[in-house]
């Protein structure tokens, strides 16, 4: 290229004096005249003049209404509870890190944190999102399947469980293992129940995983129930068969006992139905006596083995423990025990400590002596308090508890409420006999008085030889207390006595070499045969209705 052809491509072009353009209107002449073709002149220079015309070369604005984007406040809240994980750095949802126990504990407090803020937003979207997921939380959702999740979610809070996305249902019992969305550990335990029964037999994954966590509940909460009894309850005891009841297996705590009542001659064919059953009366009552003294009953007797390793509840979940916990032991078997100190668990296999053998020695043997004396046994057996560990005697005098009475009372309980007599009526012969009475009675009215004598003998011998009923005729009341005090042996008519002029009839009872209890007993189960009622209350008071009547009887002694 020459250089007058480049030349004439870089030539300048100069543009009309503004003045003059104002004056002869040369510039949109000038402007139309001069165009260039880009193809042929690709580069330029423009000369502008120091004053430029007014209104030339200047865009004028025409105003146009800009409405705003209507506002989506579900996003907006979305927006909110992602934020909050900008306080705990970056979440991570590849499936190789999650087993990085840092990224474990750090996606779980973002999820409880995200959980706690959603936990009562309910939702109706239309539409239903899939979402899977191996270990899914909020972070990993979008918009869509975040509405689809809430949605369902609502419905199952109304109890109307539907089928959806695996992933959903795991994000579900994520927030119940986190008690968020519940009233308490109870109502949590039975929302992950619901959803057991729901979806057991469409998704054995979920049913597994139920399964495993519901052990785990029972460990870290506290709950009303044992879990045998919960498993039990629920018809799931196949899934749990390592599982024994340290509550109520006589035959475990006749093993561990320093004294072994199934080897004793007092335990028989006979016998050993009301002993196993007594045991277990006794066991449940001294257990509430430790739980109201602020005790743990488990704690007197196992202790864990030297082998502890770390546990962690509610494994392959996203689970955050937000608060510090008091310290715990949980026994669920013979072979496990899980332990609570300082917010950390650890677990182990538990053995029988010597305290602890001793302890339900005396026990057993107590219950079997009182057993001995309340049944008339024809040999008796003394159990010695010394049985009992001096330490575990002491911790249990210091917390109010007096094991010997406890048994002796949990004993006499049983063998009561084991021995009553219980009266059935029946009502169809009772208004058989007042019909036939109102018949009679009427006769007797409109009869003649010379009749009348007749009439009432014939009466008398029709009930008399009515063998299926009673005789309708009653001794008078002086001759039943007269047959009560007759029936009543000198210890027990002196113990009426002692009670009326307010001494201790507890003294009087331990001077006689009697229990206290079946001195009662003894005494109402006679007043109950003849004057049909009691004579002595809970607290060995005589009944103000009858104390006239036994101080007739007494003032003879």
């Amino acid at each position: 290229m020459d250089r007058n052809h480049v030349d004439k491509l870089y030539e300048s072009l100069k543009t009309p004096d503004s003045r003059d353009a104002q004056k002869n209107g040369v510039y949109s002449a000038w402007s139309q005249t001069k165009s260039i073709s880009l193809a042929k002149n690709p580069f330029y220079e423009i000369e502008y003049d120091s004053s430029p015309i007014e209104g030339v070369g200047k865009y004028r604005l025409t105003p146009h209404k800009i409405e705003p984007p209507k506002k989506d406040e579900i996003r907006e809240l979305f927006y909110r509870m992602r934020d909050i994980s900008r306080n705990y750095g970056p979440s991570f949802t590849n499936y190789t890190k999650f087993y990085d126990k840092r990224v474990q504990q750090n996606n779980a407090r973002i999820f409880y944190e995200q959980a706690i803020f959603m936990k009562d937003f309910e939702d109706n979207y239309p539409n239903q999102v899939t979402f899977s997921s191996y270990f899914p939380f909020y972070q990993q959702m979008g918009y869509e399947q975040l509405r689809t999740y809430f949605t369902w979610r609502t419905q199952v809070r109304k109890g109307n469980i539907t089928n959806t996305s695996s992933s959903y249902v795991f994000l579900y019992i994520y927030e119940l293992l986190n008690s968020v969305g519940v009233e308490s550990p109870q109502d949590g335990l039975d929302k992950l129940m619901l959803l057991y029964v729901a979806f057991k037999l469409q998704d054995a994954t979920i049913s597994k995983y139920i399964l495993q966590w519901v052990k785990d509940y029972h460990i870290y909460y506290d709950l009303p129930q044992s879990f045998k009894d919960f498993v039990a309850t629920n018809g799931i005891t196949d899934h749990y068969p390592k599982i024994a009841s340290l509550d109520d297996s006589f035959e475990l705590f006749s093993a561990i006992s320093k004294y072994n009542i199934q080897k004793s001659a007092f335990y028989t064919e006979d016998t050993s139905k009301m002993i196993t059953d007594c045991f277990h009366f006794c066991l449940d009552k001294i257990r509430q006596d430790f739980k109201t003294a602020g005790m743990h009953f488990d704690d007197a007797l196992f202790k864990p083995s030297k082998k502890i390793t770390i546990w962690k509840p509610f494994r392959d979940a996203l689970f955050h423990q937000c608060q510090k916990l008091p310290d715990k032991r949980v026994i669920m078997s013979e072979n496990e025990i899980y332990i609570r100190k300082n917010n950390e668990w650890t677990t182990s296999t538990t053995i029988t400590s010597e305290k602890g053998r001793q302890f339900i020695g005396f026990m057993m043997k107590k219950m079997e002596s009182i057993l001995r004396k309340v049944t008339k046994y024809k040999y008796k057996t003394t159990a010695n308090i010394d049985m009992v560990s001096p330490k575990t005697l002491k911790r249990l005098t210091k917390s109010g508890i007096n094991i010997e009475d406890s048994i002796q009372m949990a004993v006499l309980q049983f063998y009561r409420e084991a021995t009553k007599t219980v009266v059935t009526v029946d009502h169809t012969s009772l208004a058989r006999i007042r019909e036939e009475a109102l018949v009679t009675q009427e006769s007797l009215i409109v009869e003649d008085e010379a009749v009348k004598p007749a009439r009432l003998k014939e009466n008398h011998d029709i009930f008399q030889d009515d063998n299926s009923q009673k005789e309708t005729s009653t001794k008078p009341v002086s001759d039943s207390w007269s047959d009560l005090k007759n029936k009543l042996n000198h210890n027990e008519l002196c113990a009426l006595k002692v009670i009326l002029q307010g001494k201790c009839i507890k003294q009087f009872a331990d001077d006689n070499n009697i229990m206290l209890e079946i001195l009662a007993d003894s005494i109402n189960v006679k007043a109950m045969d003849y004057i049909g009622d009691n004579l002595l209350d809970d607290e060995f008071i005589i009944y103000e209705d009858y104390e006239a009547h036994i101080k007739r009887m007494t003032e003879s002694l």
